[in-house]
């Protein structure tokens, strides 16, 4: 049975940037308790008229070309879709030339692109793909409450890209066995409350009980204490899963959700910083595009190198969690 091999890496990053500083400019908070709770120093954002598949498919494009290859199906991990109806990916394909190849969208919060890394695995093992480009793409800032402090310092806008191929388990760039978990009965957590059928907008937005129920909301410690540890099982399941003990992972990729989370998983699962992934400073909390936006940054920066054994984990709204392990190939990445 074949096994999903990363042919080629790429992420995209637009170009607006804000920093703590603007941030402090219009909300009740100090640069000091952004850095002190969530360790974010700027953030990249779309500008009005850009939307994710404009993210995705550049993020795509730069995956193909490093890979020198096509592929055969587009999946799409994200939680901001251009629009509920059609999805997402099949305009991405088009737009990347590659015709009317299978695309769809997939929905799993931040633990999307561990969701769509099993999934592609999946075909390629069953032999119905040869080449899956699965992207992470978020605009998730449009989604949250510009002027809501808890929120709208945590995220930025991104979108990262892995061209899996069929290969072989023991060559470099393998991906490793996936597990995965959800818990709907939190399922309030993280969630936008508006906007679906359960609570559909037919009117002006006064219609709404609370308006605000169309943005972003989190309750934030209670999401803390069920992130360290979904991500810290998830991950000792995976690890073993590949035959692994965790003091060989050379490099732990976890979901950039903010700094607290990230020192908590690291802890619980023994990894000092000189083995830890991290770009939260620079980007943000970027949703769906975290995992894959942090590996292809890392691999561009030579912190991530051909051979390290990587543990990748994440967590989001659903609940959803997850963690895969592979080993990183000597493959081209492109990055801005």
């Amino acid at each position: 049975m074949k096994r999903a091999v990363i042919a080629g890496a790429g992420a995209y990053l637009p170009p607006k940037l804000v920093t703590n500083a603007d941030l402090t400019a219009r909300l009740d908070t100090s640069d000091e308790w952004i850095r002190t709770r969530t360790g974010m120093s700027v953030r990249h954002v779309v500008e009005p008229g850009t939307a994710t598949c404009d993210l995705a498919a550049e993020a795509g494009r730069r995956a193909l070309d490093a890979a020198g290859s096509d592929a055969d199906v587009v999946i799409l991990a994200t939680t901001t879709p251009d629009r509920q109806v059609p999805p997402t990916a099949p305009e991405i394909a088009t737009r990347l030339g590659l015709g009317t190849v299978p695309a769809f969208d997939l929905s799993a919060a931040c633990a999307g692109f561990l969701y769509g890394l099993a999934t592609a695995s999946g075909l390629i093992a069953t032999g119905a793909a040869q080449h899956v480009l699965l992207i992470g793409a978020d605009a998730f800032t449009t989604m949250v409450d510009p002027q809501d402090r808890a929120t709208a310092v945590l995220f930025g806008d991104a979108a990262g890209a892995l061209l899996l191929r069929a290969g072989d388990a023991g060559e470099p760039g393998a991906v490793g066995t996936a597990v995965l978990g959800s818990d709907g009965s939190l399922a309030d957590l993280i969630q936008v409350p508006a906007g679906g059928s359960r609570s559909r907008v037919n009117g002006p937005l006064t219609a709404l009980e609370d308006p605000k129920d169309l943005y972003f909301q989190m309750n934030g410690r209670e999401t803390f204490r069920h992130a360290v540890t979904r991500m810290s099982q998830s991950s000792r399941a995976a690890v073993a899963a590949a035959g692994w003990d965790m003091t060989e992972v050379d490099r732990l990729c976890a979901h950039q959700a903010n700094a607290r989370i990230l020192a908590a998983v690291a802890d619980e699962l023994g990894f000092e910083s000189a083995r830890q992934l991290s770009n939260v400073a620079e980007v943000g909390n970027t949703a769906a595009a975290s995992l894959p936006t942090l590996l292809a940054m890392a691999a561009a920066d030579g912190t991530l190198k051909s051979g390290h054994r990587v543990l990748l984990t994440a967590f989001g709204g659903g609940l959803s969690w997850g963690a895969a392990t592979l080993t990183w190939p000597d493959t081209d990445v492109l990055v801005d």
